[in-house]
C-alpha cells in the first residue's frame, strides 16, 4: 500500500485493495474516503467489497466519487463538509490519488497557504502546479465572501502546549530531552505550581500544605516559552488558538494538558460553607489544613465522607482521608464515639475488585457505615444537614438528609469550558482522544493527556507520568510524518492510605488490569504495606519535582510498536 500523508489528519493513496484495509486499521486510519466512482475500470477492486472490508476492521467508509478530470466545486464543497465531519487519520483514495489530493488542495486554499499546499502535494508525489490559479482564485473568493477573513496567528510554534500542571510539564522535559532544539511555548495563566496528591497528607496531619506548591516560574523548562494567559478557544482548521487578551498563537502540534474542573457550584450550599461550620475537601489547596483542624477537634458526633458520580481526579482520594481520619480518632480512643458514614454515589467501594478486601477490613476495623447510590445535592452548614438523592435497585430516587458534625466532600468535576464547548470535545465534553495513542480522535496534530481527556483511565498524576513520555514519543513521529507507534495501556496508581504508615498500593490499567511496578515479594499491592507508605510519604513527592518535571522518565518508559509501513514524508511541508 502506497500511502502518502499531506498532514497529520490526512493521507492520500492511489487504489486500495480489500487486503490494504487491515493494513490502514494497523497503521492507525480511521476513516477511509472513496473518491473513485464505482465500475471506473475493470481491474478496479469492488467497491462494496472494499466497504465491507471497512466494517470487518472497524474504520469508517465514506463514498464520495470523483470523475476524472473533473473535480468540480461541488465537489471540493463535499469534500470540505465531510473533512470537518469524520474522524482520523484519514486515508483517501482513487485511482493514482490525483483526485484525492486536488481535493484537499481545493478544500484547503481558503485556509492555508497556496505555496505550501502545492510544496506539500508536491513532496508527496502530485504535480498540482496546473491547479494555482484555481486554488489562488479559491483563496481570493474566499476572502471576498467572509466579512473578516479569519485572523492569522502572529506567532507560530513547534510545539504548542495548553496547561503548566503536570502534564505540560512533564511532556515538555520529555520533549526536550529527545530534541533540544525544539520551539516549545506553554500557555498557563497560575503563577503557582501544585503537588496535588500531597493534599490527602496535608488533610491527615502528615504533610504541611506549604511543601505542596512552588512558583511556576521554578517548574517552568528554561527553554520554553511561557504565555502567562488563559486559553480562550481553538481554532483547529487553522492550527491555532486564540488566547484571553485575543492573541492568537500558531503551532505545528498543539498538546492540551489543562486538567479538569472542581464544579463546587453543582452542590448548592457548598462553596458558601466550604471552611465553615464543619465543611471541607482536600480538594482544594486551601482546605485541606480545615480537614486536619475538624479531624483533631472532632470527639464525638456524625462524620459523613463523600464520592460524586465518576470521573473524578485520584477516585480514591474521598476514602483516604476518612481512613486517615478514622485512624486518628482509633489512636486517641475517639472513634467509638464518632459516628463514619461513607456516602458514595457509586455501587462500589473501588473500582478495581482486587483491592476491594484489604479495603473492606478496615472498612470494619474503623465500623465505617458504607451507603452506596448515594449522591450529594445540597449542603446547609448552618444546619449541619447534607441532602442526599438515594436510587435503590430499581433505579427510583428519593431525597433524604443526614445530620453532620464534620463532612469531607469530594465535588463533582468535569473539563473545563474551552474545552468542553470546542470542537476538540466528545459528546460528553472530555477531550477526545484515542485510549493508547493519545492522539486526537479528528485532528492528527492535536495531542492530549490529563485529567481532561476521555481516556478511560484513573485520573491521577501517576498517569500522567506514564502518558508524558507517550506524547513525546508521538509527536515526534508525528512530526515526522509518521504514525503514532508509542502506547499507553491505561497505567494509574492510587495509593490508598488505610492508615498513618500503611497505605494499599492500587496499580491497575484500562479494562481494571493489574499494573504493579515493583514484584510482589517487595510490594503486595492488594495489602496493607508499609513500604508502600514510605513511597507514599517521601519517595513519590521527590520524584514529581526531580524527576517526572524534568522528563527522567524512571519506570514510565513507553511501549513502542515495532515499526510500521512508511508512508511518504510530506508533512512537514505545510509548516515551513
Amino acid at each position: 500500500m502506497d500511502v502518502r500523508q499531506l498532514s497529520p489528519f490526512i493521507s492520500i493513496s492511489p487504489q486500495i485493495t480489500s487486503a490494504d484495509i487491515g493494513l490502514a486499521a494497523a497503521q492507525g486510519f480511521r476513516t477511509i474516503i472513496c473518491n473513485r466512482p464505482t465500475g471506473e475500470s475493470q481491474d478496479q477492486p469492488d467497491t462494496q467489497q472494499l466497504e465491507d472490508a471497512c466494517q470487518r476492521a472497524g474504520l469508517a467508509w465514506h463514498y464520495l466519487p470523483v470523475e476524472i478530470g473533473k473535480v468540480t466545486d461541488t465537489d471540493v464543497t463535499a469534500f470540505t463538509t465531510l473533512m470537518d465531519q469524520v474522524q482520523g487519520p484519514v486515508l483517501a483514495f482513487c485511482r493514482t490519488g490525483t483526485r484525492s489530493a486536488t481535493l484537499w488542495a481545493l478544500s484547503q486554499a481558503p485556509r492555508l497557504d497556496v505555496t505550501a499546499i502545492l510544496n506539500a502535494t508536491a513532496q508527496a508525489g502530485y504535480d498540482l502546479a496546473p491547479q494555482k490559479e484555481r486554488l489562488l482564485n479559491a483563496a481570493n473568493q474566499q476572502e471576498s465572501n467572509s466579512e473578516s477573513r479569519p485572523v492569522i496567528a502572529g506567532r507560530q510554534h513547534d510545539i504548542l502546549i495548553v496547561g503548566g500542571g503536570a502534564g505540560g510539564q512533564a511532556t515538555a522535559a520529555s520533549l526536550l530531552k529527545r530534541q533540544p532544539d525544539l520551539d516549545i511555548a506553554i500557555a498557563e495563566p497560575n503563577t503557582e505550581h501544585y503537588y496535588q496528591p500531597g493534599w490527602t497528607l496535608v488533610g491527615g496531619g502528615v504533610f504541611n500544605r506549604k511543601d505542596t506548591v512552588r512558583p511556576m516560574a521554578d517548574v517552568m523548562h528554561p527553554d520554553c516559552h511561557w504565555y502567562q494567559a488563559a486559553v480562550s478557544h481553538f481554532e483547529p482548521e487553522q492550527r491555532q488558538l486564540v488566547l484571553e487578551d485575543g492573541e492568537r498563537l500558531g503551532y505545528r502540534i498543539l498538546i492540551i494538558a489543562p486538567g479538569l474542573m472542581l464544579d463546587w457550584d453543582a452542590i448548592p450550599g457548598l462553596r458558601e460553607n466550604l471552611g465553615s461550620h464543619g465543611v471541607t475537601s482536600n480538594y482544594q489547596f486551601d482546605m485541606a489544613p480545615y480537614t486536619w483542624e475538624l479531624i483533631r477537634n472532632c470527639k464525638s458526633g456524625k462524620a459523613l465522607f463523600t464520592q460524586p458520580p465518576m470521573p473524578i481526579k485520584c477516585a480514591g482520594a474521598p476514602q483516604k482521608a476518612m481512613y486517615l481520619a478514622c485512624d486518628h480518632w482509633l489512636r486517641t480512643q475517639r472513634l467509638d464515639n464518632i459516628d463514619v458514614e461513607f456516602c458514595n454515589a457509586g455501587p462500589g467501594l473501588f473500582g478495581v475488585a482486587d483491592y476491594v478486601p484489604a479495603l473492606m477490613e478496615y472498612v470494619k476495623k474503623y465500623d465505617i457505615a458504607l451507603q452506596f447510590q448515594h449522591t450529594l445535592t445540597a449542603i446547609d452548614g448552618p444546619g449541619k444537614t447534607a441532602t442526599f438523592s438515594v436510587t435503590d435497585g430499581e433505579g427510583e430516587s428519593r431525597e433524604i438528609e443526614k445530620a453532620f458534625d464534620m463532612i469531607h466532600v469530594c465535588p463533582p468535576q468535569k473539563a473545563p469550558k474551552f474545552i468542553s464547548n470546542s470542537p476538540l470535545a466528545d459528546a460528553g465534553g472530555w477531550l477526545d482522544l484515542d485510549p493508547e495513542t493519545l492522539q486526537h480522535n479528528h485532528y492528527g496534530d492535536i495531542f492530549g493527556l490529563g485529567d481532561a481527556g476521555n481516556t478511560p483511565n484513573a485520573k491521577t498524576a501517576a498517569a500522567v507520568r506514564k502518558q508524558a513520555p507517550v506524547v513525546a514519543e508521538n509527536v515526534l513521529l508525528a512530526l515526522k510524518g509518521e504514525a503514532p507507534r508509542a502506547i499507553y495501556a491505561g497505567y494509574g496508581s492510587c495509593p490508598l492510605t488505610v492508615e498513618k504508615g500503611k497505605i494499599v498500593l492500587a496499580e491497575f490499567g484500562y479494562g481494571g488490569q493489574l499494573q504493579p511496578t515493583f514484584p510482589t515479594w517487595l510490594v503486595q499491592g492488594t495489602r496493607p504495606s508499609r513500604l508502600s507508605w514510605l513511597l507514599k510519604e517521601k519517595m513519590l513527592p521527590w520524584i514529581y519535582w526531580n524527576a517526572m518535571l524534568k522528563g527522567k522518565e524512571w519506570l514510565a518508559e513507553p511501549e513502542i510498536l515495532s515499526h510500521r509501513p512508511a508512508r511518504h514524508e510530506a508533512a512537514d511541508a505545510l509548516d515551513k
